[in-house]
Order: structure tokens, then sequence, then C-alpha cells
């Protein structure tokens, strides 16, 4: 994916402000991040919330997690990438889980929870390979 990245970099006129690629708590991209922060590209979460895959509803880490801080699963996911600066939209069209998702902005994570997420969950299989 960096390969691409710079590729795309080295061959433009103008640097993309912003990079959407899949993003979240099991594909982290963090190669890449640290890439687009030094080329001064913001990185946008595509599928933010994993597309529902890999039970991330019932996942121990983030269940623990969302329970100390009375929180859904669904907010850690999303408060996980929001505090490292990463650019979110989550695909809903249900009223309540609107107002959920923008319940992320008034609450952190700490460092602890934050390393748990980093060691505990990440995967790095692509969400279109894990569904073919």
């Amino acid at each position: 994916m960096e390969e691409r990245y710079l590729d795309l970099v080295n061959h433009c006129k103008v640097i993309p402000a912003i990079n959407q690629v899949e993003t979240h708590v099991f594909r982290q991209q963090k190669k890449l991040r640290e890439l687009e922060c030094q080329i001064g590209t913001k990185p946008e979460s595509w599928s933010p919330l994993a597309c529902g895959q890999n039970n991330i509803w019932n996942n121990p880490v983030l269940v623990r997690i969302a329970k100390s801080h009375g929180r859904s699963v669904s907010q850690i996911a999303l408060r996980f990438l929001v505090q490292q600066g990463i650019i979110i939209i989550p695909k809903t069209t249900n009223p309540e889980h609107m107002k959920e998702n923008i319940s992320v902005l008034d609450f952190d994570l700490d460092a602890e929870e934050m390393q748990a997420h980093c060691i505990t969950v990440e995967i790095g299989m692509p969400y279109l390979e894990m569904a073919g």
C-alpha cells in the first residue's frame, strides 16, 4: 500500500490532501499513515467499523474497553481512529447509530487502552481479502 501511495505522490503535481483507505482496528495502516504524515496527507478511514467483520461487536478487547467507559463497541473502535487523527465517516442510515457515532468526541481512551488495541486487535488482512 505504501508503494502505491508513493507512486501516486511521485507522479502528481498536487499532493493529495486526503487518502481514503481501509483503516480500522483490524487494519491500522501504521506504515502508510507515518508516510502520509511525512508528506502532508491526512488519512481517512474507509470502513472504520470493518464492515462488521471479524466479530467486531463481540471482540473481547473492544467489549472490555467499551464496558469500562459505558460506551458501545462501535464508539470505542471509532474513538481509537479519531484519537490518532484519522478522519472517519461511518456509514449508517439508522438515526440511533448516527447519534452514537457522533458521541465519540467527548471521551478519550488512555494509553493502555490504545496499546491494547494495537497488540490484541490488529490482524492486518484487508476486508476485501477476508470477504473473498
